[in-house]
């Protein structure tokens, strides 16, 4: 990735950084270079041959590169290749060990991921899948319902939204599943299939995925914990409640088995009362809840029990519980409300239990305009399903896109060390035992902001953001300059002191001035604080939708120790 171009203010601040090094000589020498890197970009593991690969690759006069020296465009060139980017491209491939167990990761989730719209009346569409994977999702959510024909369908139960086929959903995970990563897909089955219905879901999984699936657990994990990412590449996980071994017994001997129903995965029964719902939004829940209550309890089909390996649903009951009862294949959904009181009452104890188990959070049942909730206050107590509304775009999805792009945008990001010690952490607590981290960020400028259709020249003004435990969150603001897209200047320095930086999400986020305390957005970045770069970097701006706005780019100075 190359910058198209740079206006005449980011020359300038590039030709100031030149001249410095070049005392007075149309070139930099490779040992002036290298001084350069050691000194501005921080790059202290550079040596001279470092400089001379720099000077090989972005060096075009045919004298300078001759004479292993670096004209001036050669180091704009540099300075606005990849290398020079703000996010460590070290960072753009898979780099992480991916030999922990599932529990250790962050995985990017998805929830409802058939809808394209809203909860109530949204359509479901194939092309909802393909985009989730597209984007590195791992973990897809399926509804599943009785349908015509005894063919199984996917939608949004007791609500107006469209209805596809489970076998088609299907077959479009098969189809999309590795392309953007080798690393496992888990099928997240919210079922409310009747047994016959269930065991048709069972025949399309084995036929249509084939030896994708995983129907057998691996040799290696026999010890009793989870498999690592490595272990399950190009692997499809089910997950769904499980009949227990009591059950099945039960039902060989010819007696009557208690019933064991998805109760782990009924979101509508795990959703807690909101009092703000409006009226529209309480009639469609009193109405899922009469309809529920009206519901056959419908046992788990055997032939889809056997599917689930490593991923059980089960019903969260408390921490405790969990310690005593739950085995490591054993995971459990909660809905954001009751999974942010027990993050404030109990995050220790969160942060424990997610290093054992895996916990899915998903959004309340009230957002039924698929809006979504601020993924970091979970992924601070290490819940790896953080599902999210995909389709809908804003700050949560931004988070998601900038935490899930690090180690090579596979969809598993290992989870800080602190999130994985013996130690005891509560990220709640506004005390930790960490020295800070100081971070200096200057805002230098910016360069080819794009312009709105009316044509007028933007009052831009960049807003940067940590997201990360609740004493680090903050953020900080330049002043706007009046009417300037192309060439916005502001050298303003921001200081931020974080106590877990390795939990913290930094957003770059370029915003148009329209009044005294009211701005539009333009364009944002983010990036996990590991994946900094220090030195000298521009950031690439991303539209809402998250779609490049190349040539649009600030330039940064970052520093931190």
């Amino acid at each position: 990735m190359m910058k198209s171009w740079s206006p005449a203010s980011r020359r300038e601040d590039l030709q100031k950084l030149f001249q410095g090094y070049a005392s007075g000589r149309p070139a930099l020498p490779a040992r002036a270079l290298l001084r350069f890197l050691h000194q501005e970009q921080m790059e202290l593991e550079a040596t001279e041959e470092t400089a001379e690969r720099l000077i090989g690759t972005y060096e075009v006069e045919e004298a300078a590169r001759g004479s292993g020296s670096m004209t001036f465009d050669g180091f704009l060139r540099y300075m606005e290749s990849r290398e020079g980017c703000v996010f460590n491209r070290a960072h753009a491939c898979v780099y992480q060990d991916m030999e922990q167990p599932l529990s250790s990761y962050f995985i990017s989730s998805s929830h409802n991921t058939y809808l394209t719209g809203d909860q109530l009346v949204g359509e479901s569409h194939l092309d909802a899948y393909v985009y989730a994977l597209r984007k590195g999702c791992r973990c897809l959510e399926i509804d599943c319902w009785d349908g015509p024909d005894m063919e199984p369908v996917v939608y949004h139960g007791y609500t107006l939204t469209t209805k596809i086929r489970f076998r088609d959903v299907v077959a479009t995970v098969e189809q999309h599943a590795f392309q953007t990563s080798a690393y496992p897909v888990i099928l997240s089955l919210e079922n409310h299939c009747s047994e016959e219905q269930q065991e048709v879901m069972a025949q399309h999984l084995i036929s249509i995925l084939g030896n994708k699936l995983l129907s057998a657990p691996l040799p290696q994990a026999a010890a009793g914990g989870l498999p690592s990412p490595n272990d399950l590449k190009y692997k499809v996980l089910i997950k769904n409640k499980k009949l227990k071994p009591q059950i099945r017994a039960e039902e060989a001997a010819g007696t009557e088995a208690e019933e064991s129903v998805n109760e782990g995965e009924d979101e509508d029964e795990e959703e807690d009362d909101d009092a703000d719902h409006d009226k529209t939004t309480a009639k469609c829940c009193l109405l899922k809840k009469s309809e529920s209550k009206k519901r056959r309890k419908v046992q788990v089909a055997p032939v889809l029990s056997d599917l689930v390996i490593y991923t059980s649903s089960v019903k969260f009951v408390s921490f405790s519980h969990a310690k005593q009862h739950q085995s490591h294949c054993e995971n459990s959904s909660v809905a954001e409300k009751k999974a942010r009181r027990l993050l404030r009452a109990s995050g220790a104890d969160f942060v424990q239990h997610n290093q054992r188990f895996l916990s899915r959070i998903y959004p309340a049942g009230s957002r039924t305009s698929s809006s979504n909730y601020n993924p970091q206050e979970f992924w601070n107590v290490g819940a790896q399903l953080v599902a999210l509304n995909f389709q809908s775009l804003g700050l949560p999805m931004d988070l998601n896109h900038g935490r899930f792009q690090d180690n090579g945008g596979c969809g598993y990001v290992l989870k800080p060390p602190v999130l994985r010690s013996s130690r005891s952490f509560d990220p709640g607590c506004s005390k930790h035992s960490h020295k800070p981290t100081n971070l200096l960020l200057k805002v230098i400028s910016a360069s080819n902001l794009p312009v709105p259709r009316g044509g007028k020249a933007l009052d831009p003004l960049v807003r940067v953001e940590i997201h990360g435990t609740a004493s680090d969150s903050q953020r900080r603001s330049t002043h706007a300059v009046k009417s300037n897209s192309l060439s916005p200047h502001w050298d303003v320095n921001m200081d931020f002191s974080l106590r877990v930086p390795e939990l913290s999400l930094v957003r770059f986020c370029v915003r148009d001035q329209t009044g005294l305390f009211s701005s539009d957005f333009v364009g944002q970045y983010t990036l996990p604080f590991s994946s900094l770069k220090k030195g000298y970097r521009w950031v690439p701006l991303l539209s809402r939708d998250g779609c490049s706005l190349d040539p649009a780019s600030l330039f940064v100075f970052v520093w931190h120790s």
